[in-house]
C-alpha cells in the first residue's frame, strides 16, 4: 500500500505542478531533493538518536549537491537525484540505524522518488521543460 500511495501523490504532485505551472521554475525540482534528504534528518531528531543525524550528513550532503547541480547546470541532475534518492531509501535501513524512520517510510518515499523522477525526465525529453539555464533555455525558445 505504500508503494502506491507514493506513485499516486508522487503523480498528483508532479502533474499538479504542472497544471499550476509551478515546474516553469527551474527550482521546483531540486528544492524537493533537498526537503527529501533532510527528512532523514528530522527522523534522526525524533528518534532521538543523535549518532544517526551524524551518519544521515553525508547522503544529506550528496543529494543536496545534485540539487545544486540540477539548479545550476542541467535539471538531470535532479533527474538523477530523485532517482538514486529513490533507490537509497531501499538501502537506507542496513546502512545507517536511524529509529526515527516509520516502518512505511522507506517504500513511499522510494515510489514517490522515483515516479517524481521519471516524470522530470519525461518533461526534459518531451521539451516541455529546459534542461539548462538561462542562456540554454532562451536558445530552446
Amino acid at each position: 500500500m505504500e508503494y502506491l500511495i507514493g506513485v499516486v501523490l508522487a503523480l498528483i504532485a508532479s502533474v499538479g505542478a504542472t497544471a499550476a505551472g509551478f515546474d516553469r521554475d527551474r527550482a521546483l525540482y531540486p528544492v524537493v531533493i533537498v526537503v527529501i534528504a533532510f527528512l532523514y534528518a528530522l527522523f534522526a531528531v525524533i528518534g532521538g538518536l543523535h549518532e544517526a543525524l551524524l551518519w544521515e550528513a553525508f547522503p544529506i550532503l550528496m543529494f543536496v549537491t545534485a540539487a545544486i547541480l540540477g539548479f545550476q547546470r542541467s535539471l538531470w541532475w535532479a533527474v538523477f537525484g530523485l532517482a538514486a534518492h529513490g533507490v537509497f531509501d531501499f538501502f537506507h535501513a542496513q546502512m545507517i540505524d536511524n529509529p526515527g524512520v516509520p516502518s512505511w517510510w522507506p517504500m513511499f518515499c522510494s515510489s514517490y522518488d522515483l515516479v517524481a523522477a521519471a516524470y522530470l525526465a519525461w518533461l526534459l525529453r518531451s521539451g516541455r521543460v529546459a534542461a539548462g539555464t538561462g542562456e540554454e533555455v532562451c536558445r530552446m525558445q
